[in-house]
């Protein structure tokens, strides 16, 4: 092998290393904006959700002042 076939080889080499680190790049990218998109939706379904019973005027499950029984100490 001479040596301008042997620089191309290595050349061919690095491509080929640098290509492959690119794909798992790629693959870790699109992992990572799946995740996002999943919490994503899932945060606009829990945001829907609070909107509608803030639109609603449901109020909480908890007793109003005057339906509470005073405190023991009173």
């Amino acid at each position: 092998m001479t040596e301008i076939e042997m620089k191309l080889q290595a050349q061919i080499d690095e491509l080929e290393m640098k290509q492959a680190f690119q794909e798992q790049t790629i693959d870790e990218l699109n992992e990572a904006l799946t995740q996002q998109q999943f919490l994503i939706d899932k945060m606009q379904v829990q945001m829907r959700y609070l909107v509608g019973k803030v639109k609603s005027g449901q109020v909480s499950q908890m007793a109003s002042e005057s339906e509470e029984t005073p405190p023991p100490h009173y």
